[in-house]
């Protein structure tokens, strides 16, 4: 199975990290998080590997090489410009019939296998993951009628919704819909696939999933790595 690991970015949000990192490269536990995911994929039978880059190419390239070391295939896509999270897509070559896209700075303990065995069953031309989040708005809000008349009051509600996890299945059919040498970020995308009338299926996950771009994030993946590092590398090995 092949898998493209979105690791352009330039990480505004984790700075002053990524000044000299690039994002896939930040350390959680003694790991970078794109080796954690590029160690999850392989358990889960995925042997090839393409990382798009951009933001500090080098280093990435550096580190993972061919991906001998982890026993699997790596390769790369660099962007002459920013395409976003969605055209870089259309610049990797050989793309299997379908294949998984994520984001290099996800922590989740997701099975890359029934991900795609789910969306190889129902056939969609894309599947979307998605978490159930709950925030707390520390506001009181408040209820209106269209008259401006106060209906309501509700002290520090909080929201419950779900949230899409930066990882995606797709069916190669999708590179219709992407346009050549243009910016186009992949909720864009899902949007274009909507408005088309092209199936989108949803995989609700309810395991661990967090996104280290978020500082909030980063330090409670810290923390939960460090606790049960095995929840999150099913290979065991060193």
């Amino acid at each position: 199975m092949q898998a493209i690991v979105l690791a352009g970015g330039k990480g505004t949000r984790l700075r002053p990290y990524t000044t000299v990192f690039p994002k896939p490269l930040v350390p959680v536990g003694d790991h970078p998080i794109a080796e954690i995911i590029v160690r999850q994929l392989r358990a889960f039978g995925y042997t090839r590997i393409t990382f798009a880059v951009s933001h500090l190419a080098e280093l990435v390239e550096a580190f993972f090489a061919d991906g001998t070391r982890w026993g699997v295939s790596i390769s790369y896509s660099r962007e002459e410009k920013p395409l976003g999270t969605a055209g870089p897509i259309r610049l990797v070559q050989s793309l299997d019939e379908n294949f998984l896209v994520m984001n290099g700075d996800v922590l989740t303990n997701m099975d890359f296998r029934e991900l795609m065995r789910g969306h190889l069953e129902h056939r969609p031309i894309a599947t979307i993951t998605s978490y159930r989040k709950q925030v707390l708005i520390s506001l009181g809000v408040l209820e209106m009628s269209p008259d401006k008349r106060l209906t309501g009051y509700v002290e520090k509600p909080t929201l419950d919704y779900r949230a899409s996890m930066g990882i995606y299945t797709f069916n190669r059919r999708v590179l219709d819909f992407i346009p050549p040498d243009q910016y186009l970020d992949l909720p864009d995308l899902m949007k274009i696939l909507i408005q088309k009338g092209e199936r989108v299926r949803c995989f609700e996950f309810e395991g661990d999933w967090l996104d280290i771009g978020r500082p909030e994030d980063y330090a409670q993946a810290l923390e939960d790595y460090e606790k049960n590092t095995a929840r999150f590398l099913p290979d065991a090995t060193p």
